[in-house]
């Protein structure tokens, strides 16, 4: 079976909210349908700042990543975060996550965005160990307001 790398298309809500919503369940998170709408239509309307890929396995998605451009003001140039990568649990280990790292670095790059940064929970092991060897850990803490 191939898998494509691919901009997220407007007849991919079923299968791309079903991923979403496993993505944001490991966090513990759920969140209203309104706002399972609000971001695949952002996605798919192809707002400048922020982009959306999907891991196409012969018409099933099996992995999704989501990303935005955003100035920085220690930076002439803006700068990407990738703020979501899920993988479904029987794609992962097979270098699907890795691909979606890689897409959203040559997005980045043909944007003239190249530093792209992202964030996860101190708990996810399984992602760090991938994180680890495509990205540099750094030594700032995430603070939000109370």
């Amino acid at each position: 079976m191939s898998v494509q790398i691919r901009p997220i298309d407007p007849g991919d809500r079923a299968n791309w909210s079903d991923l979403w919503r496993a993505y944001l369940a490991f966090y513990g998170t759920d969140l209203p349908d309104a706002l399972y709408h609000q971001q695949f239509a952002r996605l798919t309307s192809r707002v400048p700042s922020i982009h959306g890929l999907v891991a196409d396995r012969d018409g099933t998605l099996v992995g999704l990543v989501h990303y935005l451009y955003h100035p920085h003001g220690w930076k002439s140039c803006d700068v990407c975060y990738l703020q979501d990568l899920y993988v479904t649990p029987e794609a992962r280990g097979t270098g699907l996550g890795r691909a979606l790292i890689e897409a959203v670095y040559a997005a980045a790059d043909t944007h003239g965005t190249p530093d792209v940064y992202w964030t996860t929970q101190d708990f996810n092991a399984e992602a760090r160990h991938l994180y680890d060897r495509v990205g540099v850990v750094t030594p700032f803490i995430k603070y939000q307001r109370a």
